[in-house]
């Protein structure tokens, strides 16, 4: 490693202690090096040699919460809209991972699909949250977003030689509890990925973190770990999720976990006071815990680099 990037290293792990306005994860042979992005706009030509935006993960966008943590949600995916659209490069795809809505009533999702149809980038991927599935007849998401995957709520897709893998975990969802993915959908995983080369990137992305961040809490999912099984062939894996409105990483060998901010409101870190939900913050600190993540692709080696932007 060089003594620049060691340096840049040591600024970003810095950054990432005092809050700062996001950084940026370079995966190289399974090794996540976080770059500080205040250090990496220094010098933009280094950043471009990285690669163009490949796409963008918005989560828990929570669309018709008005508690007093954030009563203007609707004004803070806007303004993640406006960063993704500002993007000189504009991302391929936009990939949300989960709580489209707050309470799964139709106007929320009207007004949500209102909101996403500003994106500049016209291919939109979504998995459902648990909060998007909560009507009776568990119809609303699946009428609007249940195409690709024929109502199952899993499917895959492939992109510019990634191949990205679609997962629910929410539709067995109690309170408190652990994400389940199920025999047929893990199954499934296992056939979808048979025959597939080693050597090809894969993103899975799903709204429960599919590792145990927090088990009193329920964030993890507690059959994923027949998934990460099946996973630890492949070079380069990126496992995407939401659902605990900050973002939490970890690196396994060749497989990289990360979860998202939310775009709606924060909540506390894992344990810390009586339990999940919606934490009430000073209004000038609130864009600074909201944000969205991109993910380029680096083809010498061929992986995945993610960088995560604050609103403020």
């Amino acid at each position: 490693m060089t003594d620049t990037l060691l340096q840049s290293r040591r600024n970003a792990l810095r950054c990432m202690a005092f809050g700062g306005a996001g950084t940026l994860f370079v995966l190289a042979g399974g090794v996540l090096t976080p770059v500080e992005l205040a250090v990496a706009a220094q010098d933009s030509t280094a950043v471009k040699k990285l690669g163009k935006p490949l796409f963008v993960q918005i989560s828990d966008t929570h669309i018709g919460f008005n508690k007093e943590a954030n009563p203007d949600v609707n004004g803070t995916l806007k303004q993640s809209i406006a960063l993704v659209n500002a993007m000189p490069d504009q991302p391929a795809l936009i990939i949300h991972t989960g709580d489209i809505t707050h309470l799964s009533k139709a106007a929320e999702f009207d007004t949500a699909q209102q909101l996403l149809g500003q994106l500049k980038t016209t291919e939109l991927h979504t998995v459902p949250g648990e909060h998007d599935v909560t009507d009776p007849e568990v119809k609303e998401y699946f009428s609007r977003f249940g195409k690709a995957s024929g109502n199952k709520g899993y499917y895959s897709f492939n992109h510019a030689g990634v191949h990205f893998i679609a997962l629910v975990n929410v539709l067995q969802f109690k309170p408190g509890g652990l994400g389940t993915l199920g025999a047929e959908q893990l199954a499934w995983v296992a056939s979808d990925l048979k025959g597939r080369s080693s050597s090809t990137p894969i993103v899975v992305f799903a709204h429960m973190p599919l590792w145990t961040i927090h088990e009193p809490w329920g964030w993890g999912t507690g059959d994923a770990d027949q998934l990460i099984a099946a996973l630890r062939r492949f070079g380069s894996v990126t496992v995407l999720n939401g659902h605990i409105h900050q973002i939490v990483q970890k690196v396994e060998g060749q497989i990289t976990f990360h979860t998202a901010r939310s775009t709606a409101y924060p909540q506390p870190a894992p344990g810390v006071g009586n339990g999940p939900g919606p934490l009430k913050v000073p209004a000038d600190e609130l864009s600074r815990m909201l944000g969205i993540s991109t993910a380029m692709l680096v083809k010498h080696p061929r992986s995945l680099v993610l960088a995560d932007a604050t609103l403020g």
